[in-house]
């Protein structure tokens, strides 16, 4: 179970954020508008939620789950592959160390964005991507480690992060897209297969027995709604157009 969330405010910026989707400009007024609903979907699944102020200086600093790991016994601060986000780190520490007085860091001979790591249970997959190396993986699962926990590296040739193709929605259920369809690392999972045309929607968060789903992918959202569970859609359409998903705009612990 989850009780807390960490959040910040879209800045101006991001209108030149990084981006891989050619789906235009995000508006920044929706924007700030979807944002405000995220928070208050997350507040209907029981989360506190600390919100922190825009940062100007960096286009993506909205997207905050890619800056740090928050596990049950202790939080990292990843260093993140794309450099122009490697400062974000710095304004991250002091609200997570309201809640962990210890923070580890994955040091410079490394990168990890936490958009790669999906956690089920004490394990962590950890996606190797154009943003997460071997290296940081390894100094990652060495931290995990000392902590009681595992990880493992998971290959991958076709996704931006992880978790823009996997979703792990507890109870075993997986929700999968692309090359996680068929993926060996994941052949015991009940694997939920997220058609081409939504898969935007393979990245959809579980937050204490409610499954937030991005607006709009009514077959996806059939899906795991056949499944039991009950979910919350949430407007992601400014998100989007940068690459994030559900699980980009906050930290939950």
């Amino acid at each position: 179970m989850f009780t807390r969330a960490i959040v910040r405010k879209p800045c101006k910026a991001m209108l030149s954020g990084l981006t891989t989707a050619n789906m235009g400009l995000p508006d920044y007024e929706l924007a700030c508008e979807q944002h405000q609903d995220y928070i208050s979907a997350l507040k209907e699944c029981g989360l506190q939620v600390t919100e922190l102020p825009a940062l100007e200086a960096y286009p993506d600093s909205c997207f905050v789950e890619d800056v740090a790991l928050l596990t049950p016994n202790c939080a990292i601060i990843t260093n993140p592959g794309a450099q122009s986000r490697r400062g974000e780190t710095e304004h991250i520490e002091d609200a997570i160390q309201e809640f962990y007085p210890q923070l580890l860091r994955i040091g410079s001979k490394g990168h990890v964005e936490a958009g790669d790591i999906m956690m089920v249970g004490k394990h962590f997959y950890i996606g190797l991507s154009e943003r997460t190396d071997t290296h940081g993986a390894s100094q990652l699962m060495d931290m995990l480690a000392l902590h009681g926990m595992t990880g493992s590296m998971v290959a991958m040739s076709e996704l931006l992060h992880l978790k823009t193709g996997l979703s792990y929605l507890e109870n075993n259920n997986l929700l999968t897209y692309g090359e996680m369809h068929t993926h060996p690392d994941f052949a015991d999972f009940n694997r939920i297969e997220i058609d081409a045309d939504e898969d935007y929607a393979a990245n959809s968060v579980w937050i204490n027995g409610t499954v937030l789903v991005p607006k709009g992918f009514p077959k996806a959202l059939h899906k795991i709604q056949q499944l039991g569970y009950k979910t919350r859609e949430v407007d992601m359409s400014e998100f989007q157009k940068l690459d994030g998903g559900l699980s980009c705009l906050s930290l939950r612990f």
